[in-house]
């Protein structure tokens, strides 16, 4: 009987070390929540892009602008400014750029906003982006150089205390060069001014455009200009974009038999990953390659 009654206690002595223990153990319900991230909101799509490759797993990503629209257009909807005010950061590419947004985003505290122009066009330490007066007569479309969007990514991940790490390599970069180098005595005709970061980055002649930067149509004199330009250039396509109507781009194109070649220069079709931005511009690079071919 003494026997058992030890045997019982022993018993009784473990059974409450293993419930104690079991206590100290998060539950499944507990186990099975997600970590609590920042949250890294973009005005368009391709600094989304950077944001991503930029930060990884480290921070949730979203972008505002729908494809179909122009930044210079878009004003945010309420959805919109709901997640610009919860959000950790803020990226835009600046005034000049997303001009009907600049007022609503430049009323966010400085310390949540990033203007990606700032960073990519001036030296480092130059002053917050409200007190810059960028106008289109720069070219905005700073995410096509990758040297650039290496500078953007830094600051993102200066931002959010991460590892500082290229998203593209500089092996990579001038392993996209050599691709395009036997074309650089080439050109091209644009539907709007969009792509002198690009031939900046990988050392091609600068294109000719049938719009401005904004996608306005120019003047008259200017259209004549083109055409003499074009006449005389070593032009071997024209490069549409599918969220711009392309009719003048077609009537270039058979007045002087040019190839149309659509370009996804926002990466509308590239997905939202870890490698994203070097995904986009490889596929950049190919489509470009499509118009000297």
């Amino acid at each position: 009987m003494k026997d058992k009654v030890i045997y019982y206690n022993i018993y009784a002595a473990f059974l409450f070390l293993c419930i104690g223990l079991m206590s100290l153990q998060p539950s499944a319900t507990e186990s099975a929540k997600p970590s609590i991230r920042p949250m890294v909101v973009t005005t368009i799509k391709p600094l989304a892009i950077i944001a991503r490759s930029a930060v990884g797993d480290a921070a949730e990503v979203e972008y505002l602008l729908p494809g179909n629209q122009a930044p210079h257009d878009f004003a945010p909807p309420a959805s919109g400014l709901r997640k610009m005010a919860q959000a950790d950061l803020v990226l835009w590419v600046g005034p000049g750029f997303e001009t009907r947004s600049a007022k609503t985003i430049q009323r966010l505290p400085s310390a949540k906003r990033i203007a990606a122009i700032d960073f990519a066009d001036e030296p480092q330490g130059s002053s917050p982006d409200d007190q810059h007066n960028h106008s289109l007569a720069t070219d905005p479309h700073i995410w096509l150089n990758p040297n650039k969007a290496n500078k953007i990514a830094a600051q993102l991940q200066a931002h959010l205390g991460l590892p500082i790490a290229a998203i593209i390599s500089q092996q990579k970069i001038a392993q996209l060069e050599q691709q395009l180098a036997a074309d650089k005595d080439k050109t091209y005709l644009s539907h709007h001014d969009a792509y002198g970061h690009f031939a900046e980055a990988f050392g091609l002649a600068p294109g000719l455009s049938i719009r401005d930067a904004s996608g306005e149509v120019q003047g008259a004199k200017s259209q004549y200009q083109l055409r003499k330009n074009i006449a005389s250039a070593n032009v071997s396509c024209i490069f549409v974009e599918p969220q711009y109507q392309d009719k003048d781009a077609s009537v270039i194109a058979d007045e002087f038999g040019l190839a149309l070649i659509q370009l996804d220069p926002q990466g509308m079709a590239q997905s939202l990953n870890n490698n994203a931005y070097l995904e986009f511009i490889d596929n950049l690079v190919e489509q470009f390659k499509v118009c000297y071919q």
